[in-house]
């Protein structure tokens, strides 16, 4: 462990996992394990990804005026140039977490709860996703505060994020076919050239979600677990720090090697790198 593990901190989408686990719990059906997948990501905006979230809220009956999530271009820069040439603007659908707000919904349906308020903190769906939460993690969720796309965002530490991770990468049930899809697809967690569709591809039973800010966790078959959070909510930082983890818990791999090393540019070409120092490598493991 280093530095404050046991301080409340807002693990951002790495909490999308846990919330898709809830949901599910709560008779959520989807249809597809691409749908599940896309519940628990922050996608980068391709097609593919628009395509499965809009197939979410059509089994419910749904389409995207439904979504209560900010507009927003995508993630991927060369998508969000594309659809800019092309005429295209921002939309809530084309916005990184359109996933988990097409499975509230759809959840929403499913339980004969309201779909007009299902983002405020006192609707039943929030409220069940908050137990869930506790009951992954261990521990109460110390904070509720409003995430970027609108929902709530549920406080933990690093130490109960860990924790949970451990219990998706390891249950049974509803866990066991949120890590299942995850694995299953990796691209509809993240996309293309994205550290966290990389790694849920490349480490074997690996469970993993990145959130904004500097959060990364990740989950194994084993047991163990690495949750990680960057003070200064430098994200460029967090796939080193979870690599770190991963290989003090013994897995290596191409994958690990090229995500260990971030370059730095100056004038567009590489001037530095970043990397974990000996030191702190050290006390990871």
């Amino acid at each position: 462990m280093f530095g404050e593990v046991t301080a409340p901190m807002l693990p951002r989408s790495s909490n999308k996992p846990l919330q898709a686990v809830a949901m599910l719990e709560l008779g959520w059906q989807p249809a597809d394990d691409r749908q599940l997948a896309v519940a628990t990501a922050s996608h980068s905006g391709e097609p593919r990804h628009l395509e499965v979230v809009l197939s979410t809220l059509a089994d419910a009956g749904l389409d995207e005026q439904a979504l209560q999530c900010p507009a927003q271009l995508p993630l991927s820069i060369p998508v969000a140039h594309a659809l800019l040439a092309s005429g295209g603007h921002a939309t809530r659908l084309t916005m990184n977490c359109s996933g988990k707000h097409a499975a509230m919904l759809a959840t929403c349906v499913a339980r004969g709860w309201s779909t007009r308020d299902y983002l405020a903190p006192e609707h039943p769906l929030q409220q069940a996703l908050v137990h869930v939460l506790e009951r992954l993690a261990g521990e109460p969720v110390r904070h509720v505060a409003v995430d970027g796309c609108g929902a709530p965002q549920h406080a933990l530490t690093l130490t109960g994020l860990a924790r949970a991770f451990a219990a998706v990468a390891t249950g049974e049930a509803a866990l066991a076919r949120v890590a299942a899809a995850m694995r299953a697809h990796p691209q509809m967690v993240g996309g293309t050239e994205r550290d966290v569709t990389d790694l849920l591809a490349a480490v074997p039973g690996l469970v993993c979600k990145d959130g904004a800010e500097g959060v990364y966790a990740a989950g194994l078959p084993d047991g163990s677990a690495v949750a990680v959070k960057v003070a200064d909510g430098a994200t460029r930082a967090a796939p080193l720090l979870l690599v770190a983890g991963l290989r003090a818990l013994g897995h290596r791999g191409e994958v690990l090697d090229r995500l260990s090393i971030v370059p730095v540019l100056g004038g567009g070409r590489s001037v530095g790198e970043l990397r974990v120092s000996a030191l702190l490598a050290s006390v990871v493991a």
